[in-house]
């Protein structure tokens, strides 16, 4: 057995190639800036 057969044999188990939706994680991220940002300002912290 080769390395290239012993590694395509594996068993995918997600990572940096199975991202979903791009748009999904853009949007979420922003979501968490500003919900961040709102905690930040009602606690006085800026």
């Amino acid at each position: 057995m080769t390395a290239h057969t012993a590694t395509a044999a594996r068993v995918r188990t997600g990572g940096p190639k199975d991202d979903g939706p791009k748009i999904l994680e853009h949007v979420m991220g922003w979501t968490l800036v500003v919900v961040l940002a709102m905690l930040v300002v009602q606690l006085g912290l800026l």
